[in-house]
């Protein structure tokens, strides 16, 4: 399965693009964790954050093709349990060869971008930094992959 982590943001802190490759580094070739970093746009104290979320929506939805999988990260969206998401993994892996998963800038994704998605899924009800989501979903989907080839899971 070709998995693609769509992002707003270059130049990450060194923590956050070590974070994110501890992870990614980790996944068999099979099941590739592919990071595409889109620009994220100026913002200034009189910047209109509506036009910039549409802006970057927009550097997203080009990187996605018609045949994609596609997955919005947003608080409205399904949580799972590390279980629930191996399961999610396993049924991805069988129905979608081609999955993208979308992270907005700071002021989260565009209208167009939701309204594209096939699903949406939150990581927790919490609010955390879209640069920091970047090693969250990496560690996250790696723990969910992990069970789904009977690794160990801390809680069973």
């Amino acid at each position: 399965m070709q998995l693609r982590l769509i992002t707003v943001g270059q130049k990450m802190p060194s923590w956050v693009e070590q974070g994110y490759h501890e992870y990614a580094k980790r996944f068999p070739r099979d099941f590739k964790l592919e990071l595409v970093e889109v620009t994220a746009a100026k913002r200034s104290k009189n910047a209109d954050l509506e036009k910039i979320k549409v802006q970057e929506g927009e550097s997203i939805l080009a990187k996605i093709d018609s045949s994609d999988w596609v997955v919005a990260l947003d608080v409205k969206g399904k949580t799972f349990t590390t279980p629930q998401l191996a399961q999610q993994i396993q049924h991805w892996q069988q129905h979608h060869p081609s999955l993208v998963m979308m992270v907005g800038g700071p002021e989260g994704l565009s209208e167009a971008c939701l309204a594209r998605a096939n699903q949406k899924w939150s990581l927790s009800d919490l609010t955390f930094p879209h640069p920091l989501v970047r090693v969250i979903l990496a560690e996250t989907l790696y723990r969910a992959w992990s069970v789904t080839v009977n690794h160990p899971y801390h809680r069973e």
